[in-house]
């Protein structure tokens, strides 16, 4: 078997992406309602007239919530990944992962002294005269 013997097979992979996605779009105009309002043309939320204003500010730890999110995310994907081949790994494998994993909650240990974990308001320290 040469180099070029298994292009035909992407060739025929190809073929049936574009036709899959022309027949979707195809049968997709045939069977769809036609109808135009004055909502339909617009962008947002496929026809529905926008209540309020849709630009408003989120709070910093919404992006901080996604950003723990994508990193702890990765981690399940590198502990699945060794998962699958611990045996094939061996010790080795197993120390680098132990690194790995110590490395996370020396982050997560971090992030919660910080307090880039506490959601609320922060609790207020009393004065000397309010203990009292």
């Amino acid at each position: 078997m040469g180099n070029g013997t298994h292009y035909w097979v992407f060739l025929v992979y190809t073929v049936a992406v574009i036709g899959l996605a022309t027949g979707m779009i195809s049968v997709s105009h045939v069977l769809g309602q036609r109808h135009l309002e004055k909502a339909t043309r617009e962008p947002f939320e496929s026809g529905i007239v926008p209540v309020g204003y849709a630009r408003f500010r989120l709070p910093v730890q919404f992006y901080m919530v996604a950003m723990f999110f994508v990193i702890f995310d990765l981690e399940a994907v590198f502990l699945y990944a060794w998962a699958t081949t611990v045996r094939a790994a061996g010790w080795t494998g197993y120390m680098v992962m132990l690194v790995f994993i110590m490395a996370l909650l020396a982050a997560l240990v971090y992030l919660w002294r910080v307090g880039a974990l506490d959601w609320g308001p922060r609790p207020r320290k009393l004065s000397k005269l309010e203990e009292r």
